[in-house]
C-alpha cells in the first residue's frame, strides 16, 4: 500500500502533465490561428549598374513590340531570350519604365561611387554625371515610344523633344523658295536651263551616276580612304572590321547594323541611282569616323573598360540617334575638311567610275547648293505628321521646295512613315556637333578631333551641346 506521501507525489505529478498538455494544446492553437510571418523585404539594388541593366532588358522587351526599335544589341543572349519569354505587355512595360525612371531619379545629386565611374568625359566632364543623364533621357524616350506604341500621338516638335532631346527650327515656304533661286541659277549656269528646278537637277544629278558594275569599287575606295584618314587620329582595333550588302526595296539610302565585337554589317540601297558624291558621304557616314567607329568606340570605352551594361545596347528611337547622326554627317567634314573632298572625288573617284574630272567643280558648286535645302526633309515631316499635308501632297512639296526628283520625294515619304521625327538627326544633328566642336575645339585640327572623337567615346545627351 501506498503511504500518504507516495499518493500526494502521484497526483503532483499528474497534476503537471495535464497542465503541460493543456499548455501545448493552447500553444497549437494560438500558432494555427496566427498570420503568417511578414517576409523580410526584398533588397532592391539601386546602384547604378543595376538600373543600367534594368534599362537595358527595358528596351530589348519594347523591342518586342516595335521591330524598329533595337537598333544593335550586342549584350548576353540570354536576357533577350528572358525578355521574349515574359512576354510583357506594352501597359507594364510602361509602368516599368516609370518605376526606373523613379529609381534613377532618387540618385540625382548623389555621389555616384562606382569605381567605374571616375574619370572624365568630352570638354572634362565628370562622365559619371554625364551617365546619369543619358540614363535620364534614354529612359525618358522609352517611356515616350511605349505612349506612341499605346496608341498615343503627339505634335511633331513635342515628339522629337521628347525622344531625341531637341526641336529642330521651323522655316517657311519663302525660306525655300529663296534657295530654290540660287539652285536655279547655278544650274543654268552649268547647262540645264529648261523645265522645272527639280527636274533640271535630276537631269544634272543622272550625269555623275555611278555605273552599276563601277559601285562596289568607288564605295570601296572611299570607305579605303575614309578609314586610312580617321586612323590617322585615333588608334582603331585590330579586329575591327565590317561586311558590305547590297540590298534594295527600303525606305533608307544606307544603314550600320552593328554587331559587336568592333564588327559592322552596312547595306547600301540600289532603289534609285547612286551618284558619285554618296560613295564619300556614305563611306564617312556608316563608316570612318560615323557610325561604325562611334559604335566601336563605345564599346570599347564605356563597355569593355568601365563595364557599363547600357552600351550594349542602341535603341533607335532615343537622343544617342541624334549624336550618332550628327557625328556621322559631320565626320565627312572631319575626314575631308576644305577642299580636300574635291580633290580625292575628282582626282580619285571620278576617273574610278568613268566620269570626266573636269567636271567636278561644278558639280560640287550645284551639291553645295542642293545641301542648304536639307532642313526642307523636316518641315516636310512636321506639315505631314501633324495632318498638314497627306502623303501625295508632301512628296509634291519636296519636289517644289527642296528640288527633290519624285522617286526620291516618294522614298523620302515612306522614311517619313516609317521613322516619324527621326529626320531631325541628320541635320540638325550635325549643326549641334559641329557648333558644339567649334565651341570647344576652335580652329586647332588636332584639338578638333580630339573633342570630336571624346564626344564619340562618352555618354552624352543633344541638350549637353548647346
Amino acid at each position: 500500500m501506498m503511504n500518504r506521501v507516495e499518493r500526494a507525489d502521484r497526483k503532483f505529478r499528474a497534476w503537471l502533465l495535464s497542465l503541460a498538455a493543456c499548455i501545448g494544446l493552447l500553444t497549437a492553437c494560438s500558432e494555427a490561428n496566427a498570420p503568417e510571418p511578414a517576409a523580410s523585404p526584398a533588397v532592391v539594388d539601386d546602384s547604378v549598374d543595376a538600373i543600367a541593366t534594368a534599362y537595358v532588358r527595358l528596351v530589348l522587351a519594347v523591342g518586342e513590340h516595335d521591330s524598329n526599335f533595337v537598333d544593335a544589341y550586342y549584350g548576353p543572349a540570354a536576357w533577350r531570350e528572358e525578355v521574349a519569354a515574359e512576354a510583357v505587355s506594352i501597359e507594364d512595360l510602361a509602368t516599368r519604365a516609370e518605376a526606373l525612371s523613379v529609381r534613377l531619379e532618387a540618385l540625382r545629386g548623389q555621389p555616384v561611387d562606382a569605381a567605374s565611374d571616375a574619370g572624365e568625359g568630352a570638354a572634362g566632364d565628370d562622365i559619371g554625371a554625364l551617365r546619369l543623364s543619358y540614363l535620364r533621357g534614354q529612359l525618358r524616350a522609352t517611356a515616350t515610344r511605349l505612349r506612341m506604341l499605346g496608341g498615343e500621338q503627339l505634335p511633331f516638335d513635342e515628339e522629337s523633344a521628347k525622344l531625341y532631346d531637341a526641336v529642330a527650327p521651323h522655316h517657311d515656304d519663302a525660306h525655300y523658295l529663296a534657295l530654290i533661286e540660287e539652285l536655279d541659277a547655278e544650274l543654268a549656269e552649268a547647262g540645264y536651263a529648261e523645265g522645272t528646278v527639280s527636274e533640271r537637277y535630276a537631269a544634272f544629278q543622272e550625269q555623275f551616276v555611278i555605273p552599276t558594275e563601277r559601285l562596289d569599287t568607288v564605295f570601296r575606295t572611299a570607305i579605303d580612304a575614309c578609314r586610312e584618314r580617321t586612323a590617322e587620329r585615333v588608334e582603331l582595333p585590330s579586329e575591327e572590321s565590317f561586311t558590305i550588302e547590297y540590298v534594295t526595296d527600303q525606305p533608307w539610302s544606307a544603314y550600320n547594323w552593328y554587331q559587336g565585337g568592333y564588327q559592322s554589317l552596312i547595306q547600301v540601297n540600289t532603289d534609285l541611282p547612286i551618284a558619285i558624291d554618296r560613295a564619300v558621304d556614305l563611306a564617312c557616314h556608316e563608316g570612318y569616323p560615323g557610325h561604325h567607329v562611334y559604335n566601336l568606340l563605345l564599346e570599347k570605352h564605356l563597355v569593355r573598360e568601365r563595364g557599363w551594361p547600357e552600351g550594349q545596347v542602341y535603341a533607335l528611337f532615343s537622343p544617342q540617334s541624334l549624336i550618332a547622326e550628327g557625328s556621322a554627317n559631320y565626320g565627312i567634314e572631319m575626314a575631308f575638311p576644305g577642299e580636300e573632298r574635291l580633290s580625292f572625288e575628282r582626282d580619285v573617284l571620278f576617273p574610278l567610275a568613268g566620269l570626266d574630272p573636269a567636271r567636278a567643280v561644278a558639280y560640287d558648286r550645284v551639291r553645295s547648293l542642293a545641301a542648304k535645302l536639307g532642313y526642307a526633309s523636316n518641315d516636310a515631316a512636321r506639315a505631314y505628321l501633324d495632318g498638314e499635308r497627306n502623303a501625295e501632297e508632301t512628296a509634291d512639296w519636296l519636289v517644289t521646295h527642296a528640288a527633290s526628283p519624285t522617286a526620291r520625294a516618294e522614298q523620302r515619304v515612306r522614311f517619313i512613315d516609317r521613322y516619324r521625327s527621326y529626320v531631325i538627326n541628320y541635320n540638325l544633328g550635325k549643326d549641334l556637333v559641329a557648333a558644339y566642336v567649334d565651341r570647344e575645339a576652335g580652329d586647332d585640327p588636332d584639338a578638333r578631333w580630339r573633342v570630336f572623337l571624346a564626344l564619340l567615346s562618352s555618354p552624352r545627351l543633344p541638350s549637353g551641346l548647346q
